[in-house]
């Protein structure tokens, strides 16, 4: 299939055309790319050969090529279980939410005034999970179950007052669970031990994990278990499953401290994996101590409740190297999901389809029994396991033969789970799997299998926004209302430095909900999946040569997993090489706050190098800490280009002299968008990398979340990459629950490597560096430019210094910030990495109508500064410092103010067609982490 009379998508994904490429040129002084390029980036590092990709594919030909991938994988219906369960996303959810770049292409709502509907999603999610988990206070989610119950565990060793440095894990734990622990653990010094929990004491420890329901099904009350654990000083972690929590008791009902799990089946795909959002709860007094996000109410400038991340936001960048977690992101799209299964279902809705889902597994387990065969436990949920003595394998490939996927849990047992899309005509194939002649299925007949003191009698979900949405017709409308509120990628540019708000195609985002890839459980038979891991395979080999490495996991599902995969790999080869002290890593003092962290999670201590006055790494001061800890230098972590969003001459030169020391460079991907196509970090001298999908291949942000953090090698740390998380024998175990991350939305990055071909990349890499520049010389005379590199440019981002206007005028960065809100955009990068600064990235998918709206936008703020300055406006009642302006308040009977309504809210004509009206005005942080409130507030907040 060809696109012989369209564009071709490198056209399509790159905003300016060539006569608009060129005006940008002149301004910024060029004649042409290639003279901007050869000058702004460094010869030493450019690449030696030109990518080696497929030429560039037409839309048309790479949804064919995708559907021809999806046609090789094998959908059958599965029963596995084991934390993963089929699940029906509600049509008006999947097409209003999931399908929509309304919600999938917004950002991390760090501009909270602009993020209002997709903060109430999660402040939804939170509700919903405190209410279901019986527990105080509930994040707005986590990357996926296991890494939860990794995050709980280092939670419970801060909090805890035992000196042990055991954890407990439940035998009955799942075993990707278990193996991700394995990871977490040895480099932090826990010693993890595996206990029945049963019976007996427990052994010393500052913390236990109960799985609830066990991996074999087994429904168990711990509440004697955490009262003994409690008494010792040690804190419970309960993995629980949310929709049995609406028919059994709440873990905090039971004695658990915290709560960890995953809200996939509340709607959410199998997708291979991922994304999902894992979520974590916990009892008052462990909030401030929560790993992620945390969604908060506060108030804004009229005293109006208003949404905010509260607490410990970005608390990598405070607190660096002491930061509890790596975290700085969540699965907000898929978490907005799993809130809306429940608005949409209710609790009588999500009861009905919990009852439904035990009265079939309570149907076969007594037909089984029936049939003569042994059913290991007595009390479940949803999952049946049955003995088999030597025949478990021989059930398995029977029931895939019918069209079922089960699990075999060893040689003598066979596991099989039931979900929302379970009917007779399953059971029907799994009794014959079993060898058994059975049809028809009765389930009112027969005893429930949960315990009876273990059945829920608390309420939950009693909010109404849980009781208001029954119809399509209603929640199609509250969606709609939620998404008008806030800010994306539909609406206007988001000029954010270091998160490269791209174009994210429909052709890209199409095939991600096919059933054939959203379809196919992670543990599938290899042989049902030959379409994905091919496209794997492909997208693994297509990464390498873009970065010069020589091989890459997908398995990081995000970038701060993929940060310590790739430091875990570097720990890995210094030990296997008998260097075990060698735990030094070297940060400029610049980075990301996630290196620090990440590199702490890894069991390495970290040393700051300086940075010039240029941002540029110190080289002398390198160099004294290099030779102070020459014998104990494990890696260095470098972002390229600079956070400051330049082009390091020095680059080549900080890599040998770290190898020379017997260290290894890691390069953070975070800014990868520079380079694709010019320069390859594994050919320049770096031996490690983590890219981010979400960032450079174009999967969506979607409000915060999903991402995709894969780690590239060079060979000889190969073998170190993250290992399966069902299979041992790996020098490093694996970093997520599935054995390649969030496979779900791999197609969409597949898709635009397909699509753009070696020569679009290349183009896309130049527009970026391009229209950075050319937002640079805009705006240079009204605000100082603060890094550049050779002739005076910058990479694909720029800078701009406002702590001189803010001391000459006491107008803030964060001022310039809200005042943007009424232009109609997002701000840009607030005071990171330096403070009182806004780091501006364009990408290359603004076309140069938008690119001058925004400077224009910037421009006319500087002429509101001048006016404060000269007392025009006064320099506390003034539009920026009330920015920003909603219609409410600018419609008010009452303006005190000593602007007009109009310099309010049309500050520039182009704003009466299609205003963007803020929901809420400046919201008050302090206010909100002083009086926390995690949860829907009641109605009555709003009325008053």
């Amino acid at each position: 299939m060809s696109d012989l009379s369209a564009l071709p998508f490198s056209s399509r994904h790159i905003g300016p055309s060539e006569s608009e490429q060129q005006r940008m040129l002149e301004t910024v002084g060029f004649a042409s790319v290639a003279d901007l390029v050869a000058v702004a980036v460094p010869e030493a590092i450019r690449a030696k050969d030109h990518l080696t990709l497929p030429a560039a594919a037409g839309e048309s030909e790479a949804i064919a090529d995708l559907r021809a991938l999806a046609g090789r994988n094998r959908v059958l219906t599965s029963m596995i279980g084991l934390g993963y369960y089929d699940t029906v996303t509600p049509a008006v959810i999947r097409r209003n939410l999931l399908e929509n770049p309304g919600w999938y292409t917004a950002y991390t709502p760090y501009q909270p005034e602009i993020s209002q509907g997709r903060l109430e999603a999660l402040l939804n999610f939170q509700t919903m999970v405190s209410d279901l988990t019986g527990l105080d206070v509930a994040g707005s989610s986590l990357l996926d179950e296991a890494t939860a119950v990794a995050e709980a565990m280092t939670l419970a060793r801060r909090a805890s007052k035992a000196k042990s440095d055991v954890f407990v894990v439940d035998a009955d734990a799942l075993p990707q669970t278990k193996r991700v622990l394995a990871t977490r653990a040895e480099p932090l010094g826990i010693t993890l031990v595996e206990h029945p929990l049963d019976d007996g004491e427990l052994p010393e420890c500052f913390g236990v994990l109960v799985q609830y329901p066990g991996a074999s099904g087994r429904l168990r009350d711990f509440r004697d278990l955490a009262a003994r654990a409690h008494e010792a000083g040690a804190l419970v972690v309960a993995s629980a499953d949310l929709l049995a929590l609406t028919l059994v008791a709440a873990p905090g009902e039971l004695g658990a401290d915290i709560a960890v799990g995953s809200s996939q089946r509340f709607g959410v795909p199998f997708g291979f994996g991922g994304p999902h959002a894992a979520y974590m709860a916990v009892r008052e007094g462990l909030q401030r101590q929560m790993p992620g996000r945390l969604v908060g109410v506060s108030v804004d400038a009229d005293g109006a409740p208003a949404y905010r991340l509260a607490l410990q936001t970005r608390e990598q960048h405070i607190r660096r190297e002491k930061a509890t977690s790596n975290i700085c992101t969540a699965q907000v799209l898929l978490a907005v999901i799993a809130g809306m299964y429940a608005v949409y279902h209710g609790p009588d809705g999500l009861r009905r389809i919990a009852r439904r889902v035990h009265r079939h597994a309570v149907a076969l387990a007594e037909g089984l029994r029936e049939g003569g065969l042994e059913v290991v436990h007595g009390q479940f949920f949803d999952t049946v396991l049955v003995r088999v003595p030597g025949r478990a394998a021989e059930v398995v490939a029977a029931a895939a033969e019918r069209g079922v996927n089960l699990w075999a849990a060893d040689t003598d047992h066979v596991l099989v789970a039931c979900d929302e899309k379970t009917g007779a005509a399953e059971l029907a194939a799994v009794w014959g799997a079993f060898g058994l002649d059975r049809a028809g299925v009765d389930l009112e007949q027969g005893h429930d299998a949960l315990p009876a003191g273990l059945l829920r009698e608390s309420e939950y979900l009693t909010h109404p926004v849980f009781h208001s949405h029954r119809s399509e017709t209603a929640m199609l409308r509250y969606l709609r209302k939620l998404q008008d509120k806030d800010i994306a990628l539909d609406r206007s540019m988001i000029p954010l430095g270091s998160c490269t708000m791209k174009l994210n195609a429909t052709t890209e985002m199409e095939p991600i909900t096919w059933p054939e890839f959203a379809g196919v459980h992670p543990y599938a038979p290899e042989e049902q999946a030959e379409g994905y891991r091919e496209l794997i395979g492909t997208l693994e080999g297509w990464l390498a040569e873009v970065t010069g490495y020589d091989a890459v996991s997908l398995q990081p599902n995000a970038g701060s997993q993929g940060e310590f995969a790739g430091l875990l790999a570097i720990r890995a080869y210094h030990q296997a090489n008998g260097d075990t002290g060698r735990d030094v890593c070297l940060i400029p003092s610049s980075a990301h706050g996630t290196n620090a962290a990440s590199a702490v999670m890894a069991g390495m201590r970290v040393v700051v190098v300086a940075c010039d006055d240029n941002g540029n790494v110190d080289l002398a001061d390198l160099d004294a800490k290099i030779t102070k800890h020459r014998d104990q230098l494990s890696a260095i972590m470098v972002t390229y280009p600079s956070t400051h969003g330049v082009y390091e001459e020095t680059i080549t030169e900080i890599c040998a002299k770290v190898h020379e020391a017997g260290g290894q460079v890691y390069v953070d991907g975070a800014n990868l968008n520079a380079l694709v196509g010019l320069a390859k970090p594994g050919e320049f001298g770096a031996d490690v990398s983590h890219l981010n999908l979400h960032k450079t291949f174009c999967i969506p942000h979607g409000g915060g979340g999903p991402g995709v953090g894969p780690v590239a090698v060079r060979a000889h740390l190969a073998e170190y990459l993250p290992g399966h998380p069902l299979r041992d024998g790996t020098p490093v175990g694996p970093v997520a629950a599935a054995p390649y991350g969030s496979a779900g939305i791999l197609p969409i990055s597949w898709a635009y490597i397909r699509m753009m071909g070696a020569e679009g990349l290349t183009a896309a890499t130049e527009q970026a560096i391009l229209s950075a520049n050319y937002l640079a010389r805009r705006l240079a005379p009204h605000y100082p430019v603060l890094y550049t590199g050779r002739g005076g440019l910058v990479a694909h981002e720029c800078i701009v210094d406002l702590r001189e206007i803010t001391k000459e005028t006491g107008v803030t960065v964060d001022d310039v910030a809200k005042r943007l809100i009424d232009y109609g955009f997002h701000a840009p990068t607030m005071s990171f990495p330096v403070a009182g600064t806004l780091m501006i990235e364009p990408t290359e998918s603004e076309d140069l109508a938008e690119l001058d709206r925004f400077a224009d936008a910037m421009i006319a703020i500087r002429q509101e500064i001048a006016k404060v300055a000269s007392g025009a406006y006064d320099r506390t009642d003034n539009p920026l410092r009330n920015a920003p302006h909603t219609a409410a308040s600018v419609a008010a009977d009452e303006w005190s103010h000593p602007y007009s309504r109009t310099e309010a809210a049309y500050p520039v004509h182009s704003l009466r067609d299609g205003k963007y009206w803020v929901p809420v005005r400046r919201i008050d942080q302090a206010y909100g982490d002083r009086n926390l409130v995690c949860a829907c507030p009641p109605l009555e907040a709003y009325e008053d």
